[in-house]
Order: structure tokens, then C-alpha cells, then sequence
């Protein structure tokens, strides 16, 4: 695994038990960045095996991906991977559980950090607001259902990969446009937390919701979702919030 073309970055985190603790993360810039122009951006929340200190495993899968030739020069964009500490969650809720758990109250402290690296990115570097993205997978999934009925307006679309979410949440989403991946036969997260998300953001008027279900698959189904078969990484860059 390539660890470049990913900066090595570090924010001072504000607020809660880490005040003042150092949080690292990468950042991939486009090859070339042009005097005034603004590119897209897109957050990458990893799953539970990325996690850690090392600013380096969360780079698999997605941002792998990105890094590759083909995708730098067809979606030109700025690519955000935070690490999630071991042992903590994007969302404090159990992923093996077939019934949704009720939307914590407020971020936890890991999302509050990647949030921060998010307003920092935004801030420091020439970010089309219009074209800001989420993607995450396994326990960035979670992350990512949390994060979008947070804030649905932050986003542009969506790839959500193997998580769940609170479907009470559900018309909150309705008009974002996210293109859902789950295994049929995947023995960690049950594929019925993907079922029921869509089919509550349909029940309640969605129409740009997405679904793809693939047979036979288990838990890695990122490994289609974020292929070129698949198309979904096309799809996401060209869909662009109205202001």
C-alpha cells in the first residue's frame, strides 16, 4: 500500500476528554492545482481495522483507490482520511445489532476530531463548497449515516459502504443523494441495516437514494464499491449540491 501522495497533517483537538491532544491525519491534494480554482473534497471515514496511531492504515481501500493514476486525473480533488483511535467508534452504537440504536445526542469525540479536520481543510485550501463528499465503510459507514443526518447540507452525495444508521433519522436524507453497498452475506454488520435505511429515506420521499446489493458477498463489499465496475466513484463526482 502506497502511503503517498497523502500529506502528513496534525490538529491540536478542542473540546471533551482529548483538549489539547494531537490528532493526525492524511491529506491528498490534486496534482495540480490551478490559480483560482476550487476542487471538490471528499471525507473518507475507515472501518474498524484501520484504527490506531500509526496515520498510516486508514490509507487502504478508498484512498488507495483515489491515488491511483486513472482516478487523479478523472476527479481531480482533495481526498481527507482521518484515523480513528484504537478502540473508539465514529458512533458509540453496537455494528452487529439488526435493530437501529437511536442517534447519539451529539458526535462522539473521534467524528468531533474529524470534524475539525474537515472546517480546517475547508479553510486552508481552495474547496468547491458545492462539491463536498462522504464516503465510509464498516464502521465508517456508521459514521457516515451519523454525519450526514447531522448535517445533510455539508454534503454533495454520498457512498455509504456496510454500516447503518437510525432510520427515525431518515427524512433528513431525502434529498441527498447516496448510493448504498452491502453484502447479502456479510457476518458483521447484518445487511438488514442497509435494507432498512434505504427503504425508510424511500418511505419518506427520497428519491436520489441509491442501493446496491451484492450476492454471496460477505463484509468486504468496499472492494466493489469503490472499483471502477462498479461506477460509484464516477457518480460522485458528478454530483454537485444547489446552493
Amino acid at each position: 500500500m502506497a502511503e503517498q501522495p497523502y500529506d502528513e497533517l496534525s490538529i491540536q483537538y478542542s473540546g471533551g476528554p482529548y483538549d489539547d491532544e494531537t490528532f493526525e491525519y492524511r491529506l491528498m491534494k490534486p496534482e495540480t492545482i490551478e490559480a483560482g480554482k476550487k476542487y471538490p473534497l471528499v471525507l473518507f471515514l475507515h472501518g474498524a481495522g484501520e484504527r490506531g496511531d500509526d496515520n498510516t492504515s486508514q490509507l487502504k481501500y478508498f484512498p488507495t483507490e483515489m491515488a491511483s493514476e486513472a482516478n487523479r486525473k478523472a476527479f481531480p480533488c482533495f481526498v481527507l482520511a482521518p484515523q480513528c483511535r484504537k478502540d473508539k467508534k465514529w458512533v458509540d452504537v453496537d455494528w452487529s445489532d439488526h435493530e437501529a440504536t437511536a442517534m447519539p445526542e451529539s458526535p462522539s469525540d473521534q467524528m468531533k476530531a474529524a470534524i475539525q479536520m474537515l472546517e480546517r481543510t475547508m479553510d486552508e485550501n481552495p474547496i468547491d463548497t458545492s462539491r463536498v463528499y462522504l464516503t465510509g465503510l464498516s464502521m465508517g459507514g456508521y459514521g457516515s449515516w451519523d454525519l450526514t443526518a447531522r448535517h445533510p447540507d455539508w454534503f454533495a452525495a454520498a457512498i455509504i459502504v456496510c454500516g447503518g444508521g437510525d432510520d427515525t433519522q431518515a427524512s433528513k436524507l431525502v434529498d441527498l443523494p447516496i448510493w448504498v453497498f452491502h453484502g447479502d452475506a456479510d457476518g458483521a454488520v447484518p445487511v438488514e441495516r442497509s435494507r432498512k435505511m434505504v427503504a425508510a429515506i424511500k418511505d419518506a420521499g427520497g428519491k436520489e437514494i441509491r442501493y446496491t446489493e451484492l450476492p454471496g458477498v460477505d463484509h468486504n463489499s468496499w472492494d466493489h464499491a469503490y472499483s471502477q465496475d462498479a461506477g460509484a466513484i464516477k457518480w460522485l463526482s458528478e454530483q454537485t449540491k444547489t446552493q
